[in-house]
Protein backbone atom coordinates (compact mmCIF):
# COMPACT_ATOMS: atom_id res chain seq x y z
CA UNK A 1 0.00 0.00 0.00
CA UNK A 2 1.27 3.24 -0.74
CA UNK A 3 1.71 6.40 1.39
CA UNK A 4 -1.02 8.40 -0.12
CA UNK A 5 -3.38 4.80 0.13
CA UNK A 6 -2.03 4.30 3.61
CA UNK A 7 -3.25 7.69 4.41
CA UNK A 8 -6.49 8.03 2.85
CA UNK A 9 -7.37 4.72 4.60
CA UNK A 10 -6.49 6.00 8.33
CA UNK A 11 -8.88 9.10 7.58
CA UNK A 12 -11.54 7.07 6.93
CA UNK A 13 -11.08 4.76 10.16
CA UNK A 14 -11.05 7.84 11.86
CA UNK A 15 -14.25 9.48 10.29
CA UNK A 16 -16.22 6.12 11.15
CA UNK A 17 -15.11 5.99 14.61
CA UNK A 18 -16.20 9.68 15.41
CA UNK A 19 -19.47 8.76 13.80
CA UNK A 20 -19.87 6.34 16.06
CA UNK A 21 -18.49 7.75 19.14
CA UNK A 22 -15.78 4.95 19.46
CA UNK A 23 -13.25 6.20 21.78
CA UNK A 24 -11.06 3.38 21.79
CA UNK A 25 -10.85 3.03 18.02
CA UNK A 26 -10.39 7.21 17.78
CA UNK A 27 -7.70 7.22 20.14
CA UNK A 28 -5.94 4.55 18.70
CA UNK A 29 -6.11 6.40 14.96
CA UNK A 30 -5.10 9.81 15.91
CA UNK A 31 -1.33 8.94 16.57
CA UNK A 32 -1.32 7.33 12.82
CA UNK A 33 -2.24 10.97 11.45
CA UNK A 34 0.38 13.87 11.13
CA UNK A 35 -1.35 17.40 12.98
CA UNK A 36 -1.44 18.49 9.15
CA UNK A 37 -3.69 15.30 8.11
CA UNK A 38 -6.18 15.84 10.57
CA UNK A 39 -6.39 19.61 9.78
CA UNK A 40 -6.90 18.26 6.38
CA UNK A 41 -10.26 16.21 8.17
CA UNK A 42 -11.38 19.39 10.20
CA UNK A 43 -11.52 21.43 6.61
CA UNK A 44 -13.14 18.38 4.80
CA UNK A 45 -15.75 18.50 7.61
CA UNK A 46 -16.11 22.13 7.29
CA UNK A 47 -16.61 21.89 3.34
CA UNK A 48 -19.91 19.66 4.28
CA UNK A 49 -21.28 21.50 7.09
CA UNK A 50 -20.28 18.81 9.64
CA UNK A 51 -19.14 21.38 11.82
CA UNK A 52 -20.07 19.20 15.14
CA UNK A 53 -18.16 16.57 13.93
CA UNK A 54 -15.36 18.67 13.70
CA UNK A 55 -15.67 20.00 16.83
CA UNK A 56 -15.96 17.00 18.76
CA UNK A 57 -12.30 15.79 16.69
CA UNK A 58 -10.54 18.55 17.51
CA UNK A 59 -11.52 18.01 21.71
CA UNK A 60 -10.64 14.48 21.67
CA UNK A 61 -7.20 15.89 20.77
CA UNK A 62 -4.76 16.95 23.19
CA UNK A 63 -4.21 20.29 24.37
CA UNK A 64 -0.93 20.44 22.62
CA UNK A 65 -1.86 18.38 19.70
CA UNK A 66 -5.07 21.00 19.58
CA UNK A 67 -2.51 24.24 19.08
CA UNK A 68 -0.81 22.18 16.18
CA UNK A 69 -3.50 21.13 14.28
CA UNK A 70 -4.90 24.95 14.68
CA UNK A 71 -1.89 26.07 13.40
CA UNK A 72 -2.58 24.31 9.75
CA UNK A 73 -5.93 25.72 9.68
CA UNK A 74 -6.69 28.78 7.86
CA UNK A 75 -7.76 31.94 9.78
CA UNK A 76 -11.70 31.45 8.58
CA UNK A 77 -11.79 27.75 9.45
CA UNK A 78 -9.78 28.57 12.88
CA UNK A 79 -12.50 31.18 14.09
CA UNK A 80 -15.03 28.92 13.54
CA UNK A 81 -13.42 26.52 15.81
CA UNK A 82 -12.05 28.81 18.58
CA UNK A 83 -15.78 30.75 18.72
CA UNK A 84 -17.20 28.32 21.09
CA UNK A 85 -13.80 27.89 23.59
CA UNK A 86 -14.05 28.76 26.11
CA UNK A 87 -11.42 32.06 27.02
CA UNK A 88 -9.20 30.30 29.65
CA UNK A 89 -9.01 26.99 26.82
CA UNK A 90 -8.03 29.62 24.06
CA UNK A 91 -5.74 31.07 26.13
CA UNK A 92 -4.06 27.66 26.84
CA UNK A 93 -4.12 26.70 23.74
CA UNK A 94 -2.10 30.23 22.45
CA UNK A 95 0.67 29.13 24.74
CA UNK A 96 0.93 25.73 23.13
CA UNK A 97 1.72 27.64 20.19
CA UNK A 98 4.83 29.01 18.58
CA UNK A 99 5.54 32.46 18.72
CA UNK A 100 4.56 32.77 14.90
CA UNK A 101 1.29 30.55 14.86
CA UNK A 102 -0.10 31.97 17.92
CA UNK A 103 0.25 35.89 16.82
CA UNK A 104 -1.49 34.49 13.20
CA UNK A 105 -4.08 32.95 15.25
CA UNK A 106 -4.59 36.28 17.45
CA UNK A 107 -4.66 38.33 14.34
CA UNK A 108 -7.65 36.83 13.22
CA UNK A 109 -9.72 37.01 16.27
CA UNK A 110 -12.28 39.76 17.43
CA UNK A 111 -10.92 43.10 18.87
CA UNK A 112 -13.08 42.14 22.10
CA UNK A 113 -11.96 38.90 22.59
CA UNK A 114 -8.02 39.92 22.23
CA UNK A 115 -8.40 42.21 24.52
CA UNK A 116 -9.77 39.83 26.96
CA UNK A 117 -6.77 37.32 26.25
CA UNK A 118 -4.36 39.81 26.65
CA UNK A 119 -5.24 40.98 30.03
CA UNK A 120 -4.85 37.31 31.15
CA UNK A 121 -1.57 36.98 30.00
CA UNK A 122 1.72 37.43 31.77
CA UNK A 123 3.06 40.72 30.94
CA UNK A 124 6.15 39.02 28.89
CA UNK A 125 3.94 37.32 26.89
CA UNK A 126 1.43 39.96 26.15
CA UNK A 127 4.17 42.36 25.07
CA UNK A 128 5.97 39.59 22.71
CA UNK A 129 2.32 39.26 21.31
CA UNK A 130 1.65 42.36 20.67
CA UNK A 131 5.08 43.03 19.15
CA UNK A 132 4.96 40.30 16.75
CA UNK A 133 1.51 41.43 16.15
CA UNK A 134 2.24 45.07 15.00
CA UNK A 135 4.57 43.66 11.80
CA UNK A 136 3.06 44.61 8.70
CA UNK A 137 2.05 41.61 6.82
CA UNK A 138 4.09 40.66 3.92
CA UNK A 139 7.39 41.64 5.79
CA UNK A 140 9.71 39.54 8.31
CA UNK A 141 8.54 40.87 11.30
CA UNK A 142 5.39 39.46 10.69
CA UNK A 143 6.49 36.24 9.38
CA UNK A 144 9.15 35.68 11.98
CA UNK A 145 9.45 33.85 15.50
CA UNK A 146 10.69 34.67 18.43
CA UNK A 147 11.58 30.73 19.42
CA UNK A 148 15.03 30.88 18.86
CA UNK A 149 18.50 29.58 20.38
CA UNK A 150 20.82 32.68 21.76
CA UNK A 151 23.83 32.24 23.19
CA UNK A 152 25.89 35.01 24.73
CA UNK A 153 29.94 35.83 23.78
CA UNK A 154 32.21 34.68 25.89
CA UNK A 155 30.59 31.69 26.97
CA UNK A 156 32.32 28.00 26.69
CA UNK A 157 31.27 25.08 24.40
CA UNK A 158 29.61 23.37 27.32
CA UNK A 159 28.17 26.22 29.15
CA UNK A 160 26.29 26.98 25.66
CA UNK A 161 25.41 23.29 25.53
CA UNK A 162 23.80 23.75 28.57
CA UNK A 163 21.77 26.98 27.33
CA UNK A 164 20.81 24.89 24.06
CA UNK A 165 19.21 22.07 26.31
CA UNK A 166 17.30 24.60 28.32
CA UNK A 167 15.80 26.34 25.54
CA UNK A 168 15.23 23.79 22.92
CA UNK A 169 11.75 22.74 24.38
CA UNK A 170 10.43 25.99 23.09
CA UNK A 171 12.40 26.57 20.22
CA UNK A 172 11.36 26.57 16.34
CA UNK A 173 14.92 25.02 15.48
CA UNK A 174 17.93 24.32 17.73
CA UNK A 175 20.20 23.26 14.10
CA UNK A 176 21.18 26.88 14.10
CA UNK A 177 22.34 29.25 16.91
CA UNK A 178 22.91 32.60 17.26
CA UNK A 179 25.81 34.36 19.45
CA UNK A 180 24.80 37.35 20.75
CA UNK A 181 26.85 40.51 22.09
CA UNK A 182 25.86 42.43 25.16
CA UNK A 183 23.25 44.79 23.24
CA UNK A 184 21.41 41.89 21.79
CA UNK A 185 23.27 42.08 18.39
CA UNK A 186 24.09 39.14 16.33
CA UNK A 187 27.90 39.14 16.33
CA UNK A 188 27.93 35.29 15.08
CA UNK A 189 26.12 31.75 14.09
CA UNK A 190 27.02 28.21 14.50
CA UNK A 191 25.58 24.81 14.12
CA UNK A 192 24.54 22.45 16.57
CA UNK A 193 27.04 20.37 14.81
CA UNK A 194 29.77 22.98 15.57
CA UNK A 195 28.94 23.11 19.22
CA UNK A 196 28.66 19.37 19.68
CA UNK A 197 32.22 18.32 18.17
CA UNK A 198 33.96 21.39 19.61
CA UNK A 199 36.33 21.15 22.78
CA UNK A 200 33.84 21.81 26.08
CA UNK A 201 36.54 24.35 26.90
CA UNK A 202 36.77 26.40 23.70
CA UNK A 203 34.91 29.83 23.83
CA UNK A 204 32.06 29.83 20.78
CA UNK A 205 33.98 33.04 19.75
CA UNK A 206 36.60 31.39 18.27
CA UNK A 207 33.80 28.72 16.20
CA UNK A 208 31.17 31.34 15.35
CA UNK A 209 31.04 32.17 11.87
CA UNK A 210 30.98 36.32 12.06
CA UNK A 211 29.57 36.92 8.89
CA UNK A 212 25.95 36.53 9.71
CA UNK A 213 23.57 37.13 6.99
CA UNK A 214 20.09 38.57 8.33
CA UNK A 215 17.27 40.62 7.51
CA UNK A 216 15.55 43.35 8.94
CA UNK A 217 11.65 43.55 10.40
CA UNK A 218 10.39 45.32 7.66
CA UNK A 219 12.46 43.06 4.87
CA UNK A 220 9.64 42.05 2.13
CA UNK A 221 8.98 38.12 2.49
CA UNK A 222 9.59 37.08 -0.89
CA UNK A 223 13.17 38.81 -0.53
CA UNK A 224 13.55 36.78 2.87
CA UNK A 225 12.56 33.70 0.80
CA UNK A 226 15.11 34.42 -1.89
CA UNK A 227 17.64 34.25 0.79
CA UNK A 228 17.19 31.48 2.25
CA UNK A 229 16.92 30.05 -0.84
CA UNK A 230 20.09 31.37 -2.33
CA UNK A 231 22.25 30.74 0.63
CA UNK A 232 20.32 27.12 1.53
CA UNK A 233 20.13 28.75 5.41
CA UNK A 234 17.75 26.87 7.27
CA UNK A 235 16.50 30.24 9.02
CA UNK A 236 16.86 33.45 8.72
CA UNK A 237 17.91 35.57 11.82
CA UNK A 238 15.69 39.35 11.73
CA UNK A 239 16.62 42.22 13.53
CA UNK A 240 15.25 45.77 14.31
CA UNK A 241 16.34 49.30 13.19
CA UNK A 242 18.83 48.79 16.13
CA UNK A 243 20.30 45.41 14.78
CA UNK A 244 19.42 43.53 17.75
CA UNK A 245 18.16 40.04 17.20
CA UNK A 246 14.21 40.13 17.44
CA UNK A 247 13.47 36.75 15.68
CA UNK A 248 13.84 33.94 13.18
CA UNK A 249 12.32 33.32 9.95
CA UNK A 250 12.55 29.66 9.58
CA UNK A 251 12.93 27.91 6.20
CA UNK A 252 10.02 25.95 6.38
CA UNK A 253 8.10 29.86 6.43
CA UNK A 254 10.35 30.72 3.83
CA UNK A 255 8.46 27.82 1.70
CA UNK A 256 5.21 28.63 2.93
CA UNK A 257 6.14 32.28 1.24
CA UNK A 258 7.58 30.72 -2.20
CA UNK A 259 4.00 28.94 -2.41
CA UNK A 260 2.23 31.84 -1.89
CA UNK A 261 3.96 34.77 -4.45
CA UNK A 262 3.75 31.64 -6.61
CA UNK A 263 0.17 31.28 -6.62
CA UNK A 264 -0.19 35.31 -6.82
CA UNK A 265 2.08 35.54 -9.91
CA UNK A 266 0.38 32.62 -11.48
CA UNK A 267 -3.40 34.24 -10.61
CA UNK A 268 -2.45 37.88 -11.86
CA UNK A 269 -0.86 35.88 -14.77
CA UNK A 270 -4.24 35.02 -15.73
CA UNK A 271 -6.10 38.46 -15.05
CA UNK A 272 -7.19 37.22 -11.51
CA UNK A 273 -6.46 39.17 -8.56
CA UNK A 274 -5.24 37.95 -5.39
CA UNK A 275 -7.84 35.14 -3.88
CA UNK A 276 -7.90 35.30 0.33
CA UNK A 277 -8.14 31.55 0.29
CA UNK A 278 -7.79 28.29 -2.10
CA UNK A 279 -9.86 28.33 -4.72
CA UNK A 280 -12.13 25.67 -3.38
CA UNK A 281 -13.16 27.73 -0.55
CA UNK A 282 -13.56 31.20 -1.90
CA UNK A 283 -17.34 32.27 -1.54
CA UNK A 284 -18.67 32.46 -5.78
CA UNK A 285 -19.26 35.72 -5.39
CA UNK A 286 -15.85 36.77 -4.34
CA UNK A 287 -14.39 34.47 -7.22
CA UNK A 288 -16.73 36.42 -9.48
CA UNK A 289 -15.66 39.41 -8.51
CA UNK A 290 -11.76 38.42 -8.81
CA UNK A 291 -12.49 37.49 -12.31
CA UNK A 292 -15.03 39.91 -13.63
CA UNK A 293 -13.04 43.33 -13.51
CA UNK A 294 -10.28 42.08 -16.98
CA UNK A 295 -12.17 39.94 -18.59
CA UNK A 296 -14.63 42.89 -18.92
CA UNK A 297 -12.15 45.25 -19.84
CA UNK A 298 -10.47 42.90 -22.48
CA UNK A 299 -13.37 42.71 -23.96
CA UNK A 300 -13.62 46.38 -25.09
CA UNK A 301 -9.97 45.72 -26.11
CA UNK A 302 -11.12 43.15 -28.31
CA UNK A 303 -13.13 45.82 -29.72
CA UNK A 304 -10.09 47.23 -31.52
CA UNK A 305 -9.77 43.91 -33.24
CA UNK A 306 -13.04 44.09 -35.10
CA UNK A 307 -12.57 47.63 -35.87
CA UNK A 308 -9.36 46.95 -37.73
CA UNK A 309 -11.19 44.27 -39.38
CA UNK A 310 -13.69 46.81 -40.17
CA UNK A 311 -11.30 49.23 -41.65
CA UNK A 312 -10.22 47.01 -43.71
CA UNK A 313 -13.36 45.37 -45.55
CA UNK A 314 -12.16 46.01 -49.04
CA UNK A 315 -9.16 44.13 -48.74
CA UNK A 316 -10.63 41.46 -47.21
CA UNK A 317 -13.15 41.28 -49.94
CA UNK A 318 -11.07 41.33 -52.60
CA UNK A 319 -9.11 38.47 -51.52
CA UNK A 320 -11.08 36.17 -49.30
CA UNK A 321 -8.23 33.97 -48.79
CA UNK A 322 -6.62 36.30 -46.12
CA UNK A 323 -9.42 35.62 -43.56
CA UNK A 324 -8.14 31.93 -43.56
CA UNK A 325 -4.68 32.70 -41.79
CA UNK A 326 -5.96 35.10 -39.12
CA UNK A 327 -6.72 33.32 -36.51
CA UNK A 328 -3.35 31.53 -37.35
CA UNK A 329 -1.60 34.92 -37.41
CA UNK A 330 -2.71 36.52 -34.24
CA UNK A 331 -2.48 33.61 -32.37
CA UNK A 332 0.95 32.96 -33.38
CA UNK A 333 1.86 36.75 -31.76
CA UNK A 334 -0.14 36.30 -28.99
CA UNK A 335 1.63 32.78 -28.00
CA UNK A 336 5.33 34.58 -28.55
CA UNK A 337 4.21 37.51 -26.53
CA UNK A 338 3.26 35.47 -23.69
CA UNK A 339 6.21 33.09 -23.43
CA UNK A 340 8.47 36.33 -23.42
CA UNK A 341 6.00 37.86 -20.94
CA UNK A 342 6.26 34.77 -18.62
CA UNK A 343 10.05 34.84 -18.55
CA UNK A 344 10.29 38.37 -17.77
CA UNK A 345 7.92 38.63 -15.05
CA UNK A 346 9.60 35.80 -13.76
CA UNK A 347 12.75 36.73 -14.30
CA UNK A 348 12.25 39.57 -12.31
CA UNK A 349 10.40 38.38 -9.39
CA UNK A 350 13.50 35.82 -8.59
CA UNK A 351 16.03 39.07 -9.17
CA UNK A 352 17.63 37.26 -12.34
CA UNK A 353 16.99 40.11 -14.20
CA UNK A 354 16.01 43.82 -13.88
CA UNK A 355 15.52 47.25 -15.41
CA UNK A 356 19.42 47.49 -15.95
CA UNK A 357 19.33 44.08 -17.95
CA UNK A 358 16.85 45.93 -20.24
CA UNK A 359 18.97 47.14 -23.25
CA UNK A 360 21.01 43.54 -23.52
CA UNK A 361 17.33 41.80 -22.90
CA UNK A 362 16.04 43.99 -25.84
CA UNK A 363 18.85 42.58 -28.37
CA UNK A 364 18.94 39.24 -27.50
CA UNK A 365 14.62 39.34 -27.64
CA UNK A 366 15.41 41.13 -31.52
CA UNK A 367 17.88 38.43 -32.26
CA UNK A 368 15.85 35.15 -31.11
CA UNK A 369 12.08 36.45 -31.99
CA UNK A 370 13.38 37.32 -35.48
CA UNK A 371 14.49 33.61 -35.61
CA UNK A 372 10.83 32.38 -34.63
CA UNK A 373 9.12 34.34 -36.83
CA UNK A 374 11.70 33.35 -39.53
CA UNK A 375 11.15 30.26 -38.97
CA UNK A 376 7.17 30.26 -38.36
CA UNK A 377 7.10 32.44 -41.83
CA UNK A 378 8.65 29.68 -43.74
CA UNK A 379 6.44 26.94 -42.28
CA UNK A 380 3.36 28.33 -43.21
CA UNK A 381 4.27 29.85 -46.79
CA UNK A 382 3.14 26.54 -48.75
CA UNK A 383 0.27 26.57 -47.51
CA UNK A 384 -0.67 30.52 -48.17
CA UNK A 385 0.79 29.19 -51.66
CA UNK A 386 -1.92 26.26 -51.86
CA UNK A 387 -4.80 28.69 -50.53
CA UNK A 388 -4.11 32.57 -52.48
CA UNK A 389 -1.10 31.86 -54.61
CA UNK A 390 2.30 33.79 -54.43
CA UNK A 391 1.04 36.98 -53.29
CA UNK A 392 -0.71 35.58 -50.54
CA UNK A 393 2.18 33.40 -49.36
CA UNK A 394 4.71 36.25 -49.56
CA UNK A 395 1.21 38.62 -47.29
CA UNK A 396 1.14 35.60 -44.68
CA UNK A 397 5.14 34.89 -44.32
CA UNK A 398 5.97 38.79 -43.92
CA UNK A 399 3.27 39.54 -41.65
CA UNK A 400 3.88 36.58 -39.51
CA UNK A 401 7.73 38.03 -38.75
CA UNK A 402 6.61 41.19 -38.26
CA UNK A 403 3.43 40.23 -35.70
CA UNK A 404 5.83 37.33 -33.83
CA UNK A 405 8.58 40.36 -33.61
CA UNK A 406 6.17 42.84 -32.21
CA UNK A 407 4.55 40.30 -30.11
CA UNK A 408 7.60 39.02 -28.34
CA UNK A 409 8.98 42.90 -27.83
CA UNK A 410 5.86 44.24 -26.63
CA UNK A 411 5.70 40.94 -23.87
CA UNK A 412 9.03 41.82 -23.19
CA UNK A 413 9.22 44.87 -22.37
CA UNK A 414 5.87 45.31 -20.80
CA UNK A 415 6.84 44.04 -17.24
CA UNK A 416 9.47 46.87 -17.29
CA UNK A 417 6.91 49.17 -18.07
CA UNK A 418 5.11 48.05 -15.24
CA UNK A 419 7.19 47.73 -12.80
CA UNK A 420 9.03 51.58 -13.77
CA UNK A 421 5.07 52.78 -12.56
CA UNK A 422 5.22 50.90 -9.58
CA UNK A 423 2.65 48.30 -10.97
CA UNK A 424 3.51 44.69 -10.12
CA UNK A 425 5.08 42.83 -13.25
CA UNK A 426 2.62 39.98 -13.11
CA UNK A 427 -0.20 42.29 -14.35
CA UNK A 428 1.67 41.37 -17.50
CA UNK A 429 -0.44 38.65 -18.22
CA UNK A 430 -0.98 36.10 -21.06
CA UNK A 431 -4.47 37.58 -21.36
CA UNK A 432 -3.54 41.79 -21.46
CA UNK A 433 -0.34 40.70 -23.93
CA UNK A 434 -2.47 38.43 -26.11
CA UNK A 435 -5.40 41.57 -26.42
CA UNK A 436 -2.85 43.80 -27.37
CA UNK A 437 -1.45 41.33 -30.08
CA UNK A 438 -4.60 40.66 -31.35
CA UNK A 439 -5.68 44.39 -31.91
CA UNK A 440 -1.76 45.32 -33.29
CA UNK A 441 -1.58 41.86 -35.08
CA UNK A 442 -4.69 42.87 -37.24
CA UNK A 443 -3.55 46.34 -38.38
CA UNK A 444 -0.11 44.42 -39.71
CA UNK A 445 -1.40 41.77 -41.30
CA UNK A 446 -3.96 43.94 -43.40
CA UNK A 447 -1.99 46.79 -43.49
CA UNK A 448 1.06 44.31 -45.19
CA UNK A 449 -2.20 43.12 -47.19
CA UNK A 450 -3.09 46.04 -48.69
CA UNK A 451 0.39 47.20 -49.60
CA UNK A 452 1.88 43.89 -51.10
CA UNK A 453 -2.18 43.23 -53.06
CA UNK A 454 -2.75 46.69 -54.21
CA UNK A 455 0.33 47.19 -55.36
CA UNK A 456 1.47 49.95 -53.28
Amino acid sequence: MSLNESLEQHKADLLRALEDDDRERLNAQLPELRSADIAEILHDLLENDDELRGRALLDSLPLERQASVLGHLHGEEQLTFTAVMRNDKLQAVLEEMGADERTDLFKVLGEDRREVLLRRMAHREREELMRLASYEEGTAGALMTSDYVAIPMGMTVSRAMMRVRQTAPDAETVYQLYVLDADGRPAGTMSLRQLMVARPGARVDELMIRDVIHATVDTPQEEVARIVARYDLLAVPVVDEEHRLVGIVTHDDALDVVESEATEDIHKGMSIGQLEDGVSRVPLLSLYRKRVTWLVLLVFGNLLSGAGIAHFEETIAAQVALVFFLPLLIGSGGNAGAQAATLMVRGMATGDVGVRDWGKLLGRELLVAGSLGLTMALAVAPIGVMRGGEAVALVVAVSMIAIVLFGSLLGMCLPFVLDRFGWDPATASAPLVTTLIDASGVLIYFSFATLILSGG
